[in-house]
């Protein structure tokens, strides 16, 4: 029998999700939507990275403030979305 309105063909894309194509165009391939765990993991990393760049041979402390700062900016975010992904809904 061929494919109709009422029986659709095995050709038919099968739609997995409830994302509009229009609104997010890479749900047309396949993937639409955001990879936390590797962000998370790349945050933790260059919070490690950016503390370990104080080891070097600059004189000035002000390049290590900015350092410290900025890796304790990072760590606080990560912590922040620690406790919201751990508050029930």
């Amino acid at each position: 029998m061929a494919g109709t309105q009422l029986e659709p063909s095995s050709s038919d894309p099968i739609v997995a999700s409830h994302v509009d194509t229009a609104e997010v165009p890479s749900a047309a391939w396949g993937w639409s939507g955001e990879a936390p765990k590797t962000f998370r993991f790349f945050g933790w990393f260059f919070a490690v990275f950016l503390l370990t760049l104080i080891i070097g041979n600059h004189t000035g402390r002000v390049e290590d403030l900015w350092l410290i700062g900025s890796a304790a900016l990072l760590v606080g975010i990560l912590i922040r979305d620690i406790v919201v992904r751990r508050k029930p809904r």
